[in-house]
């Protein structure tokens, strides 16, 4: 039966709550590593991957024949029915790649908010404590939890009533918004103050490069007195890398460039390379602190989704995707920064990122600071019209996120960078 987009968008508006968003009014049919094809037959080049879970792009072939071969053997057990491979290597292998010193564990999971919420059940269990510290701007998830951890009310805790008790927020340093590491720091000694003694605090959990936030870096000089403060406080340094992680920023994981190192670390989206896995990477002694069947979930490290992790894993270490992301990074910087001196174009500035996690915003006028609010939006829009899934994102609805598959080659990069170009001409 042929299908079109308009016929599904109509299907869709009287099947799937209002509250469930898309950002375009098109129907995937099929996708090839960095290109997708709509239900019309319309090709995009993609360089929204999935909101970072396609760091390896679409239908990679070594993914793929991992699934096949799982699938010829077993799809589910439960883990703690049965216990079986993939799930064990996958652990070592994250275990071996973890960003700090000592033995590692890994818990396995489904999603990124699963592993953020497990992540803070380990820090309080480890620490016998309760409060649990963020920052404005953060995105960690939509459950009752990692809503109250998110930093943003709209449209992420509107209507749903009062956030879960003993969470705090910290104003997260960006410079070009006024607010800089002194800042933070400066609030954090007021909520100790005030509010909070440390020895209540069970753990900081920060986002190296935030996502949903815009894109924007955590400085160094902030982790390392983070890390300070935890180590003379008893407090656990939890570091979200949901987005950041698996070769994004052109290391495995963000934190990696400050040199700071986490007690405990979320990972999910780019770890399976499209199935749904995520996980907990922590210190031994902190994880064993869980008593047996403290942890798990019934699809908590599916092996399907184990055997893709392993493969994705093989495929950023033999395709060079550290390196390869360094290069998206500064390719795409160089263009938007040529376009940012350009008259005939849409005012952008503040270009940044590390690696291939790269943004800009809409400025309200050339040469000016005042970004356009909820300028983002029509970009996105008038770039899908110029065959480009882009994304937006930031408190203000301001910023452009690239997030294009590591794997893409420059013709499709700079194809889509050309995409970019006419919308912001438009």
């Amino acid at each position: 039966m042929t299908v079109s987009n308009v016929d599904l968008l109509s299907r869709r508006s009287a099947a799937v709550p209002a509250g469930v968003a898309t950002g375009l009014p098109l129907f995937v049919s099929r996708a090839e590593n960095a290109e997708i094809w709509d239900e019309d037959g319309r090709r995009y080049v993609d360089f929204a991957g999935g909101i970072a879970v396609l760091n390896v792009g679409h239908r990679h072939p070594r993914v793929m024949a991992a699934v096949r071969e799982q699938l010829d053997a077993y799809t589910h057990v439960a883990f703690q029915v049965t216990a079986y491979r993939p799930y064990v290597e996958l652990a070592e292998r994250l275990n071996a790649l973890a960003p700090f010193s000592g033995e590692a564990r890994t818990l396995l999971l489904t999603t990124g908010a699963e592993a953020v919420e497990n992540a803070v059940k380990i820090a309080r269990a480890a620490t016998g404590r309760q409060g649990v510290i963020a920052f404005t701007g953060g995105f960690h998830g939509r459950t009752a939890l990692t809503m109250a951890l998110t930093g943003k009310v709209a449209p992420y805790k509107r209507g749903f009533g009062m956030p879960t008790p003993g969470v705090y927020h910290l104003p997260f340093p960006v410079p070009h918004q006024g607010v800089e590491v002194a800042d933070t720091l400066r609030a954090l000694n007021y909520l100790f103050a005030a509010d909070l003694s440390p020895e209540d605090v069970a753990a900081i959990i920060i986002e190296p490069v935030q996502g949903e936030g815009g894109f924007h870096a955590a400085p160094t000089e902030l982790l390392q007195e983070l890390r300070r403060l935890c180590d003379a406080h008893g407090i656990l340094l939890i570091a979200d890398e949901v987005q950041t992680g698996f070769a994004r920023t052109g290391r495995m994981f963000g934190i990696e460039h400050s040199g700071v190192e986490p007690d405990l670390m979320t990972v999910a989206k780019s770890m399976a390379g499209g199935l749904p896995l995520s996980g907990v990477i922590g210190r031994a002694a902190i994880m064993d602190r869980v008593e047996p069947g403290g942890l798990g979930g019934t699809y908590g490290g599916s092996p399907i989704a184990c055997a893709a992790a392993l493969a994705v894993l093989d495929v950023i270490a033999e395709e060079g995707l550290l390196d390869r992301a360094d290069a998206i990074g500064r390719r795409a910087k160089d263009r938007l920064t040529a376009m940012s001196a350009r008259s005939d174009l849409l005012p952008i500035g503040n270009i940044r990122g590390l690696g291939a996690m790269i943004a800009f915003d809409i400025m309200e006028q050339r040469g000016g600071s005042a970004v356009a609010v909820n300028g983002a939006k029509a970009v996105t829009m008038r770039a899908a019209d110029e065959g480009l899934i882009l994304l937006a994102c930031g408190t203000s609805g301001e910023t452009i996120r690239i997030l294009v598959p590591l794997t893409a080659s420059d013709a499709v990069l700079d194809e889509g960078l050309a995409a970019i170009e006419r919308a912001l001409a438009a």
